[in-house]
């Protein structure tokens, strides 16, 4: 199929001209003088593939092709959406996204919470598109930007992007959790993934003073963001931010599924019942998920209800695939839950006592939370680094 004529500039203007207030509209506040005109200058649309997919109804993706649809896809392109460029085929034959053109309202969001200013040497992991990239070079200029991709093709269709505004920053093929050593020590370090441990490349990497902005990801939630601070003594701390979900960095993932790698034949769990609802814990408030994330690290869940033991059932399972919990709801009862628990860690108890903790604590949103993060590791606190957050 042959590839459409690119829009003109009246097209991208107009385009332009409705993301602006698209974005706008999503955070509620005016766009700050400097990152407008910055969103003016850099075409969105020049960084898209011909066929992007966006979110539908289900929870699925629909496709919108360019060469099909150039009216459709400029409007996605413009619009305060994120819009999936690439897909990986999983162990199990399923299709996962895998890299992605996110909403531009939390592009604006980290960019502003990194503090960008003249003369700010900035390190990007994560080039995907090249689009943040070049935002990065139309603030800073060319020479201040170093970008990391892990992804080769991705890497070498970004410099072409890029190269279609005149911008030449560095754009390295490597692994992004590596940071870039050779133009190293950087001002900012900036993440378009999301991390559940931040690297300790990026911290030695950072210059004192310095910031790093990532998004944030747990087995239990994807979502937030964090901003950290270098100090002199080489640790770095800061708070999270309620905004963004963004795919977590490649050496970070897990690929455990519950039927495939969890449950096996011949495990006796031990079993009981709760008072307290699975609908309680498992999706329902982005607070109590982040915060479960942080206190019972590694474990993740998914719903049931094709079971023929209960009429809907809540599984939970940790990322080294060695425990498992069930919370079941027989379709009458309301006020009690049948358990079962198997492997070292006994998971429903853990996370019951977790939303104890965050009831008795008020149910503290996210931007109460903070992080401290040392060559040796990470420790998640609540109000001050002086009361961390520990598994119960």
């Amino acid at each position: 199929m042959p590839r459409p004529p690119a829009p003109d500039s009246h097209a991208r203007t107009a385009g332009t001209r409705r993301l602006l207030p698209a974005i706008e509209r999503t955070r509620s506040t005016p766009i700050p003088a400097a990152w407008a005109d910055v969103l003016t200058r850099v075409p969105r649309d020049l960084f898209l593939p011909d066929e992007v997919w966006l979110r539908d109804s289900e929870g699925g993706y629909v496709s919108c092709d360019r060469r099909l649809d150039p009216g459709g896809w400029m409007g996605a392109a413009y619009s305060d959406a994120p819009l999936v460029t690439q897909f990986v085929t999983e162990s199990d034959g399923t299709r996962s996204p895998s890299s992605s053109a996110s909403m531009p309202s939390t592009v604006l969001r980290l960019l502003e919470d990194a503090e960008l200013g003249p003369g700010t040497r900035t390190l990007e992991i994560g080039t995907g598109s090249g689009y943040n990239t070049a935002l990065l070079c139309a603030r800073l200029g060319d020479a201040l930007v170093t970008s990391v991709e892990v992804d080769a093709p991705l890497a070498a269709r970004a410099r072409e992007n890029l190269a279609a505004l005149s911008y030449s920053p560095a754009v390295i093929h490597a692994d992004g959790a590596d940071g870039w050593l050779p133009h190293a020590p950087y001002d900012r370090v900036l993440a378009t993934c999301s991390v559940r441990t931040v690297p300790t490349s990026w911290l030695e990497q950072t210059a004192p003073g310095g910031r790093i902005v990532t998004p944030w990801d747990s087995a239990w939630s994807c979502f937030g963001a964090v901003r950290l601070t270098k100090h002199r003594d080489g640790r770095a701390d800061g708070t999270f931010a309620a905004y963004g979900s963004y795919m977590l960095i490649n050496g970070q993932r897990t690929d455990i599924e519950l039927f495939r790698d969890v449950l096996r034949e011949g495990q006796t769990p031990e079993t009981g019942t709760t008072a307290l609802s699975p609908w309680a814990v498992a999706g329902d408030d982005p607070a109590l998920d982040f915060h479960l994330g942080l206190t019972v690290p590694g474990a993740w869940y998914s719903w049931d209800t094709t079971s023929a033991d209960a009429h809907t059932r809540l599984w939970i399972a940790d990322t080294t695939a060695t425990s498992w919990a069930s919370v079941d709801h027989d379709g009458r009862r309301t006020d009690t839950f049948r358990t079962a628990q198997y492997g070292p860690r006994r998971l429903w108890d853990e996370i019951r006592a977790s939303y104890e903790r965050w009831t008795r604590a008020g149910q503290p949103a996210i931007g109460r939370y903070g992080l401290t993060v040392t060559p040796e590791g990470q420790t998640a606190w609540l109000d001050s680094p002086d009361t961390p957050v520990t598994p119960p």
